[in-house]
């Protein structure tokens, strides 16, 4: 299949570019733009990017149907994965930041995380190498989402008097509201969302490119037949780093889910 070939397109170029006798680093273009398996140029161009994140959708609703459909009283095997990660999710995330309240959003926010997290994975699993959230097209739209969800929950648990206590805090002196209220409007409704996709889109992205660094440096040493003790060196480390990006994988989904789950709750209570 065409489609799957292109999953081994940073090996290749690696391999094409990497022969000439020096270091060769793929241009930016080759890292993070990957052409189109069908659909080139419509709505429903399909391609790398759009595969890993039908992956990362499928997963976390794979492992719950399945772990639903064999439920034990003692949980094992698929069941206490999910479990286990259910109760992270409402333990470090929800109660922490919304409350016993809050618990009706923890299926937004396990569906926000689990997307993230597997779509992150990618960046470390072979013959993909590629993070979901490494464009800024899944960050954006995750980001929208919280944004959507926050202002929602605001307006329907205290109407339009949401905005006026988010613009206009209550134990401010009136005379400084000509500068709170301006800072309120782009740090809550401009901001926030923004800063949301660009801090996994930035984040994700530095990772793929120094990975990719560091694998031009391990394949040209070892090509080269380079002093051993500096192979001995980089080998090890871009281990290391690898296990760092898988840190780095949960670690953005955490933190993303975690804001969302802030946002919320300063949505259900404006005025504190």
């Amino acid at each position: 299949m065409p489609g799957l070939a292109l999953l081994n397109v940073p090996t290749a170029l690696l391999a094409s570019e990497g022969g000439g006798g020096g270091m060769h680093f793929p241009p930016i273009d080759h890292i993070v733009k990957w052409p189109a398996w069908f659909g080139e140029g419509t709505f429903y161009e399909f391609n790398k990017i759009t595969f890993i994140s039908f992956i990362a959708m499928l997963v976390p609703v794979i492992l719950f149907l399945i772990a639903g459909s064999k439920a034990k009283l003692v949980p094992t095997g698929i069941q206490n994965v999910v479990e286990t990660s259910i109760d992270f999710v409402e333990d470090q995330v929800v109660l922490p930041a919304i409350g016993p309240e809050g618990k009706r959003y923890l299926p937004m926010l396990i569906s926000m995380f689990f997307f993230i997290w597997i779509g992150n994975l990618f960046e470390v699993i072979p013959s993909a190498h590629m993070p979901a959230n490494a464009r800024m097209a899944n960050p954006l739209v995750l980001a929208v989402v919280a944004w959507v969800m926050f202002i929602g929950v605001g307006v329907k648990h205290n109407g339009l008097r949401y905005f006026k206590d988010a613009l206009f805090p209550p134990g401010v002196p009136k005379a400084l509201y000509i500068l709170v209220t301006p800072i309120e409007l782009l740090s809550t409704f401009i901001i926030r969302p923004f800063s949301l996709a660009v801090r996994l889109f930035a984040n994700m992205l530095a990772g793929h490119i120094l990975l990719v660094t560091f694998s031009v440096l391990c394949i040209t040493l070892w090509s080269a037949s380079v002093l051993a003790g500096v192979l001995v060196l980089s080998f090890p480390m871009l281990v290391a780093f690898t296990g760092f990006e898988f840190m780095v994988a949960f670690l953005q989904a955490f933190i993303f889910s975690l804001l969302t789950a802030v946002y919320i709750g300063g949505a259900l209570h404006p005025a504190h």
